[in-house]
């Protein structure tokens, strides 16, 4: 992760997520995700609990990731490869299958 107006960076790796989407109208899925870390690289220690919003298109293509600290925006932003994993879990079948019967008609 990097904290904004630092230029040190903590790359995060996780090892599981559990998820919950809501359809938020016609256009938007909103996904909210409980990351589990590798034990190697720990949760920044001002964060007190990091949680992952990610909000999608209704076909499943991310728009926005977005790290949360008490679920409120956090003064983080996710590296590259924080991203990658992220988005990996998102494609994964089991997500895309709940995202399209969510916006199915």
């Amino acid at each position: 992760m990097i904290k904004y107006g630092l230029d040190t960076v903590a790359e995060l790796k996780f090892s599981s997520f559990e998820f919950r989407i809501e359809r938020r109208d016609e256009q938007w899925v909103d996904i909210y995700l409980q990351p589990g870390l590798e034990e190697e690289t720990p949760v920044p220690s001002d964060m007190i609990a990091f949680t992952i919003w990610v909000i999608c298109t209704h076909d499943g293509t991310v728009v926005q990731m977005l790290p949360q600290d008490e679920d409120c925006d956090c003064e983080y932003g996710f590296t590259v490869g924080e991203k990658e994993q992220i988005a990996a879990f998102i494609a994964s079948e089991a997500v895309q299958s709940e995202i399209a019967n969510l916006t199915s008609p």
